[in-house]
């Protein structure tokens, strides 16, 4: 099985990341789903997506977990039937959870030149003006739409908004491998560690609260 690489993060947190190649049958084997979890996989078009749910139930495995401690709320964040938080995230061929004993988030993206296209709807442009090619901006962007992505799954609120209340702060990027962010949002003001990773052409962020 392609576990592509596990985290230990801080706090009692960890980090799967799963590299799929496998086929459905494959993947399938030794799963056993709820009935509407299974409903939902079967009504599921794409191959890669129905791969990736799959996938995503090994790595619950993992954690010790299995689907039937798994349920999604009215905003579809999921939950752990024990309490512990979870986040997770599918893109193309890489799916990933975090787990741990409080608000987590995870998302991978993979790195494309259409985010130069939509960025504006998310970040002030005008704080990337010092990158050097095209290329830098677009890691750049994708990891900040990643760390935004993250905190949005985390907070797990309507009316959140990625432009107007959350804000990553800068980081260097190919340096930095973490930096903080904040959300403001009903009067509400609360700080999150981000962490950052690049590879196979993907990016990925992490997070959760920070405590000091």
């Amino acid at each position: 099985m392609p576990l592509y690489k596990t985290i230990t993060a801080q706090n009692q947190t960890t980090v799967y990341l799963w590299k799929i190649e496998e086929t459905f049958e494959e993947l399938a084997a030794g799963i056993d789903l709820q009935a509407a979890h299974a409903d939902r996989v079967q009504g599921m078009k794409s191959d890669i997506h129905r791969r990736g749910f799959l996938s995503i139930r090994h790595l619950l495995a993992m954690a010790g977990y299995n689907d039937h401690d798994l349920y999604y709320n009215d905003f579809g964040k999921p939950h752990l039937k024990d309490g512990t938080g979870i986040s997770i995230t599918h893109s193309f061929e890489f799916t990933g959870i975090i787990v741990g004993p409080h608000a987590v988030g995870i998302d991978i993206e993979k790195e494309r030149g259409k985010i130069l296209k939509i960025a504006h709807k998310f970040t002030p442009l005008e704080e990337y003006r010092t990158l050097a090619n095209e290329e830098a901006l677009i890691r750049k962007l994708s990891l900040v739409w990643c760390a935004k992505e993250t905190l949005y799954k985390m907070y797990g609120q309507p009316g959140l908004s990625f432009l107007q209340h959350i804000d990553v702060h800068d980081f260097q990027l190919g340096v930095d491998e973490q930096t903080t962010a904040t959300i403001d949002f009903n009067g509400t003001k609360s700080l999150y560690e981000v962490f950052f990773l690049e590879f196979d052409g993907f990016s990925c962020c992490y997070g959760y609260p920070k405590t000091n």
